[in-house]
């Protein structure tokens, strides 16, 4: 592994304000890869027929960092570990098998003819 450089850049804090954004303007165009009417917020789309994106570049306006989300959990506070695999189902409940009530008789063999 390589070490780290000791002039490596590091993000920097940024000072700019931190007013709350306008809210999304709704947009609407056609899908570019299959034609369907598509809706989206400032410019950002995704076709739920063909699976289209357009890139987050192409938006009207810059998208808001993560400490403009007023959902964001408070500084220092971290979200619980995941972990890499689904939980595991509940084992199902077996009850009693079927009785003898509901075991079907053997078919009657044919006998002799006439």
């Amino acid at each position: 592994m390589t070490p780290r450089p000791h002039g490596a850049h590091l993000p920097e804090e940024r000072t700019e304000s931190t007013a709350p954004l306008p809210p999304p303007e709704l947009t609407e165009a056609e899908c570019r890869r299959c034609g369907t009417y598509i809706a989206g917020l400032d410019g950002r789309y995704a076709c739920g027929v063909c699976g289209w994106v357009n890139d987050h570049s192409e938006g009207h306006r810059r998208l808001p960092r993560a400490d403009e989300d007023p959902d964001r959990p408070p500084k220092g506070r971290r979200r619980p570990k995941q972990l890499p695999w689904p939980p595991p189902l509940p084992a199902p409940e077996y009850g009693p098998g079927p009785g003898p009530e509901c075991v079907p008789e053997p078919a009657a063999e044919p006998g002799p003819g006439p």
